[in-house]
C-alpha cells in the first residue's frame, strides 16, 4: 500500500517539478521556449490533471488506471524531450521551424519585431553536456518507469499481503 501511495505522489510531483522548472527558466532566467519545448509541456499538464483526479478518487477502483495514464503522459513528454535533444545535438532533423514568444502587451507590432527568435536546434542551456530537453527526457522516462514499477509492486504487495 505504501508503494502505491508513493506512485500517486510521484505522478503529481514529477510533472509539477518539471513544469515548474521550465516556467522558472522561462520567466526568471529568460530562457524562452521553442516550439518543441512547448510540445514537451502539454503532456505534463495532462499528467497533472490525471494525477490530481487520481488523488481525488484515491479509494475508487479507477484511480490506479488514472495514475497509469498520468505516468504515460509523463513518458510521452520524455520521449518528445528525447527527440528534441536529438535535434539539438544534431543527430537528426526537427519537424518544425524555429519559434518565437511574443508578449501580449503594449504595441503588438513592436512586440513582434523585438521578440527573441528561439531556435529548436540550439540548446540555450546545458549542464554536463545535457540540455533542458535532455534532462526532461531523462527525468520523465525514469520517473514514468518508476511510477509504473511502484504501482506493479504495490499490486503484488496487496495480493501477497
Amino acid at each position: 500500500m505504501a508503494l502505491t501511495r508513493i506512485a500517486y505522489a510521484l505522478a503529481l510531483i514529477i510533472p509539477a517539478a518539471l513544469l515548474g522548472g521550465a516556467l522558472i527558466s522561462q520567466y526568471v532566467f529568460g530562457l524562452y521556449p521553442c516550439e518543441m519545448c512547448m510540445w514537451q509541456r502539454w503532456p505534463h499538464y495532462i499528467a497533472l490533471g490525471f494525477a490530481a483526479l487520481a488523488m481525488a478518487l484515491r479509494n475508487h477502483e479507477l484511480s490506479k488506471s488514472i495514475v497509469v495514464a498520468a505516468a504515460l503522459a509523463v513518458l510521452v513528454s520524455g520521449l518528445i524531450g528525447g527527440f528534441h535533444a536529438g535535434v539539438e545535438y544534431g543527430w537528426w532533423e526537427g519537424l518544425t521551424a524555429c519559434a518565437t514568444t511574443v508578449p501580449a502587451s503594449g504595441d503588438m507590432l513592436d512586440s513582434i519585431m523585438n521578440a527573441p527568435l528561439v531556435r529548436c536546434d540550439v540548446a540555450p542551456w546545458s549542464l554536463f553536456g545535457i540540455s533542458l530537453a535532455g534532462f526532461n527526457f531523462l527525468l520523465s522516462v525514469v520517473g514514468a518507469m518508476l511510477i509504473l514499477m511502484l504501482l506493479t509492486m504495490g499490486r503484488k504487495e496487496m495480493q501477497h499481503g
